[in-house]
């Protein structure tokens, strides 16, 4: 199963812009960003029928725009997703997907990036995802554990660049 992993796109300081973390939405420049990177990895021709996002609203403005730009029919939110969810229960849930289905995860750091590492069976490895980065990961095995391979992983620019 491919999985993309989607870091939210920049969002508003915590003491500004709302009481709560949970409500933080993205900067007017990080919705133009999100709109950009989604129309390049559409070029670069990402195919999925469904993204999977935390219910923080940075990451689902960001879900919302990547599921507008790919035309994406299903978008979901898992709390698994959270900065603070359970990768094991998020890898259950990923097992009984389709192993043809590619979906989105659209969530935080150091979350992702941790989900990698425990992926591809690393704990020592520093992993950057920057914020609108996306990476890809073939998961070959949910048992007896978790594994499989990170097949890249693209900074916004890169993304933007390449398209």
């Amino acid at each position: 199963m491919d999985i993309f992993i989607l870091r939210h796109g920049e969002a508003g300081n915590r003491m500004t812009v709302a009481e709560k973390d949970s409500e933080r939405p993205l900067t007017p420049e990080g919705r133009a960003a999100m709109q950009k990177i989604a129309r390049s990895l559409k070029a670069i021709g990402l195919q999925t029928d469904r993204i999977y996002t935390s219910p923080l609203r940075r990451a689902q403005e960001t879900a919302e725009i990547a599921a507008r730009v790919l035309n994406v029919p299903t978008l979901e939110e898992w709390d698994e997703l959270k900065p603070d969810g359970s990768k094991a229960a998020l890898y259950r849930k990923l097992a009984r997907l389709e192993q043809d289905s590619r979906p989105i995860l659209v969530g935080h750091e150091p979350y992702l990036t941790s989900m990698i590492g425990e992926i591809i069976g690393t704990t020592s490895a520093k992993i950057v995802l920057k914020k609108g980065g996306v990476g890809k990961v073939r998961i070959t095995s949910f048992t007896p554990r978790v594994s499989g391979e990170l097949r890249w992983l693209l900074t916004p620019k890169i993304i933007t660049k390449i398209s």
